[in-house]
């Protein structure tokens, strides 16, 4: 099976290098046209300017492809609305959206300055609602959509130095979590990608024997499989590597302890509450799409 992507638009944040670049080409690779977000600034969020992004493009229309640059930054409604509407002015849609700007502001969180958890949280989480928010009424109204966020493992298990990063990615699937129930009517199905890749933002977390086995071009089949029709609804797809695998959160039976339970009852019984043999997924995990 070919996916392709001929007569979709798609916006894709942060994709002036590592994974957003990489996501940004395969998609355009197969027929979709593509607008290339990035703000152009540092790990960290500092500066800013219009080359990397413009860099992008340019590859992509060497290779026969069509897209547009945009440098809008996600933390603001009003850049968040740049990129939706450049995309509708451009080609008078908006299929797919892949959520992946991200900055890092790194430091234990006894010394973590909370203007530094603020932004990685204005950035990773409400620059993904924003972007999000925009485009949703399009999709809706053209019954129609792909909504791709990315978590990471340090959101699903947690690292240290990360307490803002791992908050604004574990939130992500919380977001997704709702999503995928509110769009699924209008055929809007949201998933979620919990990438380890060798990009700027991870040279510095990992050695680098592990780095070179993480090419960021191993996690864009996953990314794109998320954006094709076949798409599941509610799922975290975790990639590294060329390794792909699902997350979840499980629930398991529990323990009937009655209404005058105490927390004596529950500390006695806690290793049975705490049995996870047999815990299955709650709810909505939808693996079988619509």
């Amino acid at each position: 099976m070919a996916y392709r992507f001929d007569g979709k638009v798609a916006i894709v944040t942060g994709a002036g290098g590592g994974l957003g670049r990489c996501h940004a080409l395969e998609l355009a690779r197969r027929g979709c046209k593509v607008v290339v977000n990035d703000l152009g600034g540092a790990v960290d969020g500092t500066g800013g300017g219009s080359e990397a992004a413009a860099e992008v493009v340019a590859e992509i229309e060497a290779a026969g492809g069509e897209a547009i640059a945009n440098g809008g930054s996600v933390s603001d409604r009003a850049g968040a609305q740049s990129m939706v509407g450049a995309a509708v002015e451009r080609w008078g849609r908006v299929d797919i959206l892949i959520n992946n700007a991200g900055v890092l502001r790194d430091k234990s969180f006894h010394k973590m300055e909370l203007d530094d958890f603020q932004f990685v949280l204005d950035v990773h989480l409400m620059g993904s609602v924003n972007v999000t928010r925009a485009a949703w009424p399009i999709m809706r109204e053209q019954n129609y959509g792909r909504i791709v966020v990315t978590s990471s493992p340090s959101g699903l298990y947690g690292n240290f130095g990360q307490a803002n990063y791992g908050t604004a990615k574990l939130g992500l699937v919380g977001l997704m979590n709702t999503l995928k129930i509110e769009g699924a009517r209008y055929n809007i199905r949201t998933n979620t990608i919990a990438p380890v890749a060798a990009t700027r933002m991870t040279e510095n977390l990992m050695p680098k024997e592990a780095l070179a086995n993480l090419a960021p071009e191993l996690v864009t089949p996953g990314v794109v499989y998320l954006c094709t029709e076949d798409a599941p609804n509610g799922v975290v797809l975790q990639a590294q590597g060329g390794k792909f695998s699902i997350a979840c959160i499980v629930e398991n039976a529990g323990v009937e302890l009655g209404a005058a339970a105490t927390a004596d009852d529950i500390g006695a019984n806690f290793e049975r509450i705490a049995d996870l043999a047999g815990a299955k997924p709650r709810g909505n995990l939808d693996l079988g799409a619509l």
